[in-house]
């Protein structure tokens, strides 16, 4: 028997459950594999098709002589066996025996050789559909809409995914080459047994087979619920070990190592209890399979040991009866193993399918052309927006950004500033009125020529964990080196990475904390610079950073947007009173417009905004005179 044939696999975990999981039945489990066999019968590629018909010839040749090795070893025994009465056997007579242990030898032998080449022929398939599947995959997660990702943990979306490519990853190694290798080994094995022995053998076998194959279905999908409560407590404590881990900094802040660890041991005592409850059933599952094989293996010798002392077969024909026996329920058993850990694979499968088949919120329009950005002049037209509809965001926003011109928002924070930025790259589509591009509707240009004609500087500056170079490359991959350190000087932070040990190839770590705020920020001004966008979108890029940061960047920035359409985002009024039209909004709406000189005197919200910020910064910069004395 197989030593690992009765152990619940390390390696393959189960995927969260569904919201209802008793309903997710057969019927999605095939739709599963249904969906799988594209990949494995690829369209247009021969080569990968030519392999699996050979896969699936070496299995079948590997079967028919796995069958026929007892046969080999029956006609041994029974050569060897003497015959009362008869003389001693012969150097000439040990010549059948041997011919046939020789035959026995070599059969085992081809066994495992078509067995070894049929895997090493399909491995090539395999892994190419698994690589297209978690391929694809990738590709529809960076297709579906922000909403969808701001909504998802990310700790739990990763390991949902991980679960599933590594139950596909089973399922195609063990579906086509242990599920139907032992079906077809049960029929052969069933047929020999009518033909040979019986009728009544092949039912008793039958019988025996049938019953081991229900009750382990049986088990296994009762013990689902132990699974899938396991996944449900894994996933959660997965996703609060990688939220606390982000949030590395904020635990420290507060000290709360404890609390975060306390929650996490919460998790994993859910798990535990699961987990043990889970291994309980196994147990029974376990037990009731040996009985189930025992009782059929006694009957059936029982059987063959009376025809023998009958006098109706042979010691061989004893010897085969045992051999196909064994032979029968060591896949059998293996099939109990196969079953749970399909099932598992099924469900870690159908929850990855499940995020597949989620379809984005944004869509391109059936026909959409790029957009043709000449000057890339902007405007809104009476929209309105709304996540929900119980929370209406934008009122009736109208406003113009004329080409290679800058436009400032201000406002209180929620007056609706950054939703204009999500709307104008199209994160999300508006409710009422339009957004155009040099007269182009942006709903009707396709979302990557939209994007690709807007630079963005966000608030919070994400970089890679990967070198400087490769985060300021990533504004166009394709940029040859000189063009990186061009835009680096543009950003003024080219001086600085020389100064580095390692240079252009220093690090950034985790989401660029190995740098400060400015330097972020200048690392994302230089990545949008090098990408050379038509429009130019300053998302709050200097609130969070100190005043006299804040000004050598705004420096940068009054370069860079030179000849380019502008549209700033802002809290601090201090760095945007050279723009040629700010929008003050609150509420959602725009209350009032004109540049810094008109709204000053206007005397109105800007104004009183203006003076709060002033009186801050002069509180501030006496502070900091205090400090110095």
């Amino acid at each position: 028997m197989l030593p690992s044939d009765n152990q619940e696999s390390v390696n393959v975990r189960p995927a969260q459950e569904y919201e209802d999981p008793d309903k997710a039945g057969d019927s999605n489990h095939w739709q599963t594999v249904k969906s799988l066999l594209p990949y494995l019968w690829a369209p247009g590629r021969w080569d990968l098709r030519i392999r699996v018909i050979i896969s699936l010839l070496l299995l079948v040749l590997a079967k028919f002589i796995g069958v026929y090795v007892p046969f080999l070893f029956k006609d041994a025994v029974d050569a060897l066996t003497p015959v009362t009465g008869a003389p001693s056997v012969s150097a000439i007579a040990l010549a059948v025996p041997t011919g046939l242990i020789v035959g026995y030898g070599i059969a085992r032998v081809l066994t495992l050789l078509f067995g070894e080449l049929r895997d090493a022929v399909f491995v090539k398939v395999g892994q190419h559909a698994l690589r297209q599947i978690a391929l694809s995959t990738f590709r529809h997660l960076h297709n579906l809409s922000l909403k969808y990702h701001l909504e998802r943990k990310t700790g739990g979306l990763s390991r949902i995914i991980e679960r599933g490519t590594r139950g596909i990853d089973f399922l195609l190694r063990f579906m086509l080459f242990n599920i139907l290798p032992t079906l077809l080994e049960i029929a052969l094995i069933t047929g020999i047994f009518w033909v040979k022995f019986g009728l009544t053998y092949a039912a008793v076998t039958l019988v025996c087979l049938v019953s081991y194959i229900y009750f382990t279905a049986s088990v296994t999908d009762w013990r689902l619920k132990f699974r899938r409560e396991m996944n449900n407590q894994d996933t959660k404590a997965n996703t609060k070990a990688i939220d606390s881990l982000l949030n590395f900094e904020t635990v420290k802040y507060f000290t709360n190592e404890t609390y975060e660890s306390n929650r996490y041991d919460s998790a994993l005592a859910a798990y535990e209890s699961a987990a043990v409850r889970s291994q309980l059933s196994l147990t029974m599952l376990n037990v009731g399979q040996g009985l189930i094989i025992s009782l059929g293996l006694v009957i059936v010798l029982w059987m063959g040991g009376s025809g023998v002392a009958e006098g109706r077969f042979t010691i061989g024909e004893f010897v085969l009866i045992n051999s196909l026996l064994i032979q029968i329920y060591m896949p059998l058993n293996f099939l109990g193993f196969v079953y749970r850990e399909i099932k598992q694979s099924l469900t870690d499968m159908e929850k990855m399918f499940e995020v597949v088949a989620t379809n984005p919120d944004v869509l391109d329009r059936p026909g959409a052309e790029p957009l043709v950005a000449e000057g890339g002049a902007v405007a809104f037209n009476n929209v309105a927006f709304f996540y929900n509809e119980n929370r209406q965001i934008l009122h009736d926003v109208s406003f113009e950004v004329p080409a290679g011109t800058t436009t400032a928002i201000v406002g209180a924070s929620g007056a609706g500033k950054s939703t204009i930025s999500r709307i104008l790259f199209r994160f999300y589509d508006i409710s009422d009125g339009s957004v155009t591009i040099d007269g182009q509707d942006i709903r009707g240009v396709t979302q990557k020529s939209l994007r690709a004609c807007i630079g963005v500087v966000p608030q919070d500056t994400v970089l890679f964990n990967d070198t400087i170079l490769y985060n300021i490359r990533y504004g166009r991959p394709d940029a040859t080196d000189d063009e990186v350190f061009e835009a680096a000087r543009l950003a003024q932070i080219h001086d600085f990475i020389e100064s580095l040990p390692e240079g252009y190839d220093a690090e950034v770590g985790e989401r660029g904390l190995k740098l400060s705020g400015g330097e972020k920020q200048r690392v994302a001004i230089a990545r949008t610079i090098l990408k050379n966008p038509a429009i130019l979108l300053l998302d709050e890029a200097t609130s969070a950073l100190d005043s006299q940061t804040e000004q050598e960047i705004q420096s940068a920035f009054e370069e860079i947007s030179t000849g380019r359409t502008t549209l700033v985002i802002a809290h601090r009024l201090s760095t945007v009173v050279n723009a040629d039209e700010i929008l003050v909004m609150e509420q959602g709406r725009i209350i009032e417009r004109g540049t810094h000189k008109v709204l000053m005197e206007a005397e109105g919200t800007y104004y009183a905004m203006w003076q709060r910020q002033r009186a801050v910064s002069e509180a501030e910069e006496k502070l900091v005179e205090l400090a110095s004395v």
